[in-house]
C-alpha cells in the first residue's frame, strides 16, 4: 500500500487547499478586478480544474445576485418604493 503525494497528481487536478480559497475569495471580492479575474479562471486560464470550476460557480453566484438585485429593483420601482426612498411623493 502506498501514500499519494502531492507530486502525483497531475496540476490539472491538484487540490486547492483552505488558504488558496480564502486568497481566491479575497480577489474576487475586489470590485471589476475581482470580476476580471473571475472572467479569466472561469475560462480555464489556470490549467488545473479546481481552480476553474470555484471561478465558475463564483461567477453563477454573482449573476444570481445580479438578476435577484434588478428583479428587486423593478419590483421597487414599479411600485413606487424607489420615490418615496428619496421622498419624491412626500405627504
Amino acid at each position: 500500500m502506498s501514500k499519494f503525494t502531492e507530486g502525483d497528481v497531475p496540476y490539472e487536478y491538484r487540490p486547492l487547499g483552505a488558504w488558496k480559497y480564502f486568497w481566491l475569495e479575497v480577489l474576487f471580492g475586489i470590485p471589476f478586478i475581482g470580476l476580471i479575474f473571475t472572467i479569466v479562471f472561469a475560462c480555464g486560464a489556470s490549467g488545473n480544474k479546481n481552480l476553474t470550476n470555484f471561478a465558475r460557480s463564483r461567477f453563477c453566484v454573482l449573476a444570481l445576485v445580479l438578476i435577484v438585485c434588478g428583479i428587486a429593483f423593478a419590483i421597487a420601482a414599479a411600485t413606487g418604493g424607489i420615490a418615496s426612498i428619496f421622498g419624491y411623493f412626500s405627504a
